[in-house]
């Protein structure tokens, strides 16, 4: 009976050790992630204060996504012999220039995707590698200071696709007015002059008209997150038929290095490329601008990312 007892108390003696010892651990853990989170205050402090500096600020962040497979006899699909892949990446890239009378804002976005599906079964079948998704995107702004948050601003903006169909339809837009930037990492433009160039050999469906353009330009890092979202609008004075606007966003996460987990969505309204695709791609013939089914365009993607 002793014994037992002995037991027991030395059993129960080794669980609140474990218990205090497990408790005192935590607290010094806690007291450790405080300190992580103020020593990352002050670098995300003097990070700022460098962002604030004149000059050339440049960097690169995206995602890369890749899914490939093979089945062989796998009977329960409809497809038992089969290969399949899927391919993308995104570049999101800036250089930006920042003096004290004026600014220089250049950035490129590229999303690129190839998909193949290939039935072993089928030898009439398409077993390459086709285009997905294709979006180009370059701009150009210049801004001359007349006070700390304003300037009165010029900009360039050209979209496309570059693996299919490359400047058909392209638009490029120029005009001048103002921009503001509230803070370092948001640009907002708005600018009532401007004018929209449309590339297309479909000139019955596609044109160039005068008209406003807005765009909102948010970018940041914050420690191991990279974030950026542009939304540019363009509002013709001629009809609405002839707007369109573009909302692309991606966010990565750095796990490792530079290396680490991202994800891309962007959605789009274009009327005119909804009436091409309609007319010349469904054959839809008799559609107009008043009767075509103008859907919202969305694409995303998931994947590694990399930031440089």
């Amino acid at each position: 009976m002793k014994k037992l007892i002995l037991l027991a108390l030395f059993v129960m003696g080794g669980v609140f050790t474990y218990a205090q010892t497990a408790a005192e651990l935590k607290a010094t853990q806690a007291l450790k992630k405080d300190s992580i989170n103020a020593i990352q205050g002050r670098v995300d402090a003097i990070q700022g204060q460098i962002n604030a500096l004149p000059g050339w600020k440049k960097g690169a962040f995206g995602t890369i996504g890749v899914n490939l497979s093979s089945f062989n006899n796998w009977y329960s699909q409809g497809f038992p012999n089969n290969s399949a892949g899927n391919i993308g990446f995104t570049v999101n890239a800036f250089a930006n220039l920042k003096e004290d009378k004026f600014f220089w804002r250049n950035a490129a976005n590229v999303n690129l995707n190839w998909v193949k599906i290939d039935d072993k079964d089928d030898p009439t079948d398409d077993d390459s590698f086709r285009e997905a998704t294709d979006v180009f995107n370059i701009t150009s702004l210049y801004g001359r200071k007349i006070s700390e948050k304003f300037a009165i601003s010029t900009l360039g903006e050209y979209r496309t696709t570059i693996l299919n169909n490359f400047n058909d339809p392209g638009y490029l837009d120029i005009g001048v007015g103002g921009t503001w930037t509230p803070c370092d990492d948001l640009v907002v433009v708005i600018h009532p002059l401007n004018y929209n160039f449309v590339f297309s050999k479909e000139d019955a469906i596609f044109n160039s008209s005068l008209g406003a353009k807005i765009v909102a330009d948010y970018t940041r890092s914050i420690g191991a997150v990279n974030f950026k979202s542009n939304l540019s609008l363009f509002q013709s004075y001629e009809s609405g038929d002839l707007s369109n606007w573009t909302w692309t966003n991606s966010f990565s996460y750095t796990l490792w290095k530079m290396i680490g987990v991202g994800f891309d969505f962007g959605l789009r309204n274009n009327k005119q490329e909804a009436l091409n695709y309609s007319v010349n791609t469904l054959g839809n013939t008799t559609d107009t601008f008043d009767t075509v089914d103008n859907e919202l365009q969305t694409y995303w993607t998931v994947g590694l990312s990399y930031a440089f």
